[in-house]
């Protein structure tokens, strides 16, 4: 199912400036629908965060291979930040489906995603009756603060390792992941294994599974770093591998 970009701005991200630092923990704002987020009947404060993070949900981009319910963030402020946002699942009418559980993949619902200036997303779940008649969300910007830890502006890309360091694919029972940094800055970034659940044409695929490998990690600048799979994520890969779709995904935190 093919679902069009649909332009979500966050009318007050509540945040104020001090010098090259911002911090904030204002009210909580409800983005509403492009369309409905006036300015103008906001504090100066408000508007300055408004302009600060805007959202494109994706159920399914058309593109094969592509991953499917995504939040594009993007962040107008030239620091990396975390912000802490809450969602509410619409069907195609804007209707909220109120027993629709939305939640994500990378974080940025619990303060745990970092977003760099520019472009980032997370990836949305949904559960809950009436969760395949999704067709966009809403959001809201409950807080947002500046990242202790800069994000680049690259994705921190995965590679699959046996047991003896050497390249598998991730569909395979791999034992290492090596994690690789394009940007001339040291990042961190904690690694999650997907798997993918297979539905009929016209749903849109999402996760049903997700574990952690390893913890919080740095990245040094233009360099790489190996985290082992252990614990309950070994146990993931063994159930998961040569199975179902699946993914090894980085992303932004601290």
């Amino acid at each position: 199912m093919k679902v069009g970009w649909r332009r979500l701005v966050a009318a007050s991200a509540a945040m104020t400036a001090s010098g090259a630092l911002l911090s904030g923990c204002g009210p909580v704002a409800d983005t509403g629908k492009a369309r409905g987020a006036s300015s103008s009947e906001r504090s100066d404060e408000e508007n300055f965060g408004s302009t600060a993070l805007s959202f494109d949900y994706v159920g399914d981009s058309g593109v094969d291979e592509t991953i499917n319910q995504t939040l594009e963030i993007t962040n107008d402020l030239p620091v990396s930040v975390v912000p802490v946002l809450s969602f509410k699942a619409l069907d195609n009418h804007d209707h909220v489906l109120r027993q629709v559980k939305v939640s994500t993949i990378y974080g940025s619902d619990r303060g745990e995603m970092v977003a760099p200036y520019g472009g980032s997303f997370d990836i949305l779940r949904f559960s809950g009756p009436g969760q395949h008649d999704v067709a966009d969300v809403r959001v809201t910007v409950r807080r947002t603060t500046v990242a202790s830890i800069p994000a680049g502006r690259h994705a921190v890309t995965t590679q699959a390792l046996d047991s003896r360091g050497r390249e598998i694919t991730r569909f395979e029972r791999f034992s290492a992941v090596r994690l690789t940094n394009e940007d001339d800055i040291p990042v961190s970034v904690r690694v999650a294994y997907v798997v993918w659940d297979q539905p009929p044409k016209g749903v849109t695929q999402q996760a049903v599974e997700v574990t952690a490998i390893g913890s919080l990690t740095e990245v040094p600048a233009q360099g790489t770093a190996v985290v082992h799979v252990t614990g309950k994520a070994a146990a993931a890969v063994a159930r998961n591998s040569n199975g179902p779709a699946v993914s090894i995904k980085a992303y932004n935190s601290q």
